[in-house]
């Protein structure tokens, strides 16, 4: 989700949300939603010149919410009021809640998943996206499937249908991918479409614009590719009434990306991980973005889940905002730097379940980012309406000392019921 700058030590990080004053800001009592927009500008030091905004909105009824991570676009507001609007939380399990939220996105031609993905090299749109189960630790995904107007619908349908015993005794598969995928989401009643009808004009418009740059390059250069055209997901996290935990995750992937090519969006540990204690007092939800082959490579979304247990098990007082710094920095950005690469990046949008004084379990959600500002939106079943606010980094000097630091930002919101 932005951009984790280079550096050979972490910089200070700052917890706070609403009033910016680094001290955590309440949330009216009640179900609550967050619609997050992150955007970066101009990094002093580097070679990064775009700017990127992202969008989150988080849910919560009784013991349940949801969060919605999605890609820029100048409606980025309304894709997260409608994604909010038609996911209604009722009774619905998490997985629901999430599959439903992330169909919505997908519907968004701006959003880089479903109709309006990326286009790979070769002008079609391939899709990848995951869901998993907190309480059962079921995963299930597809990757590069065509010609699917809601990818996350079928990755879903891999998911229960993993469930069923097999007459023959197979082990049900946990992805599925290209016309395999495509052929399962017909047998199982989702829409499939003809390829174009997934096409949108704006994205038609980027992959002739690049396209043209790589096969004629000016003067010899073709280019960066802005970063919002090289990561980009929508995805979400959930806690249900019954106190279960999900995440999914989806994405067109990568412009001009090799057909066939599968992203973290489609990989076991990396995109998204939700996991919950039998005691049902601990337990979290992330989905993930950023660049997927870094994010892949590391496990990232994995790793976190197993950090965040690590701490709850040892019985030490859970530190999330220490874990994500040391994960982020320690566990995915060195290793990638010793690898030569400058600028690994990823983003984390994380819904923990933790024990409160009351000994009850509560909801926190968490948004790890290396953007300027993020705007932060929230409404209720009883206000309905959104409210929202910016965060925004505190201002950098420009300094050598800045320069060189990380630029991991967290900030915490905590849920209330």
């Amino acid at each position: 989700m932005g951009k984790t700058l280079c550096s050979t030590e972490p910089s200070p990080t700052n917890v706070g949300v609403g009033d910016h004053s680094g001290n955590d800001a309440g949330v009216d009592e009640g179900t609550s939603c967050i619609c997050r927009s992150a955007r970066r500008g101009r990094i002093p030091w580097s070679c990064v010149r775009t700017k990127r905004q992202e969008c989150f909105e988080t849910v919560t009824t009784d013991n349940s919410a949801i969060s919605c991570q999605t890609y820029p676009s100048r409606n980025y507001a309304s894709a997260c009021a409608r994604a909010l609007r038609e996911s209604p939380l009722d009774d619905s399990s998490a997985l629901s809640i999430v599959e439903r939220a992330i169909a919505v996105l997908e519907d968004d031609e701006y959003l880089n998943a479903g109709y309006g993905s990326n286009l790979t090299i070769d002008g079609t749109v391939e899709c990848d996206a995951a869901v998993m189960d907190g309480l059962s630790g079921d995963f299930s995904s597809v990757g590069a499937v065509p010609g699917v107007k809601n990818p996350i619908k079928v990755a879903s349908a891999v998911l229960r249908h993993s469930r069923e015993p097999d007459s023959l005794g197979r082990i049900r598969p946990m992805t599925l991918v290209a016309s395999g995928a495509h052929s399962f989401a017909s047998s199982q009643g989702i829409q499939t479409v003809a390829p174009n009808e997934i096409i949108s004009p704006r994205a038609t418009q980027e992959w002739q614009k690049w396209k043209s740059r790589l096969d004629h390059p000016p003067d010899g250069d073709p280019g960066s590719l802005p970063q919002d055209a090289m990561q980009d997901t929508v995805g979400a996290v959930a806690w249900d009434n019954e106190g279960n935990l999900a995440a999914g995750v989806s994405s067109g992937g990568l412009l001009l990306k090799y057909s066939g090519r599968i992203g973290e969006a489609a990989t076991f540990g990396a995109g998204c991980w939700a996991q919950q204690s039998r005691s049902e007092c601990s337990g979290m939800a992330c989905s993930i973005s950023g660049a997927g082959e870094h994010i892949m490579r590391s496990g990232l979304a994995r790793v976190l889940g197993e950090a965040l247990q690590s701490r709850q098990s040892d019985d030490s007082e859970l530190d999330t905002h220490h874990v994500l710094l040391r994960t982020l920095n320690q566990q995915f950005a060195e290793p990638l730097r010793q690898r030569g690469e400058r600028m690994p990046n990823a983003g984390v949008l994380l819904l923990t379940k933790e024990q409160g004084e009351d000994g009850e379990a509560v909801p926190r959600l968490w948004c790890a980012f290396t953007t300027e500002s993020m705007a932060v939106a929230y409404a209720s079943t009883t206000k309905p309406s959104p409210k929202a606010s910016i965060l925004r980094r505190p201002a950098s000097t420009g300094s050598a000392v800045d320069a060189d630091k990380s630029s991991v930002f967290i900030t915490a919101l905590p849920i209330h019921r």
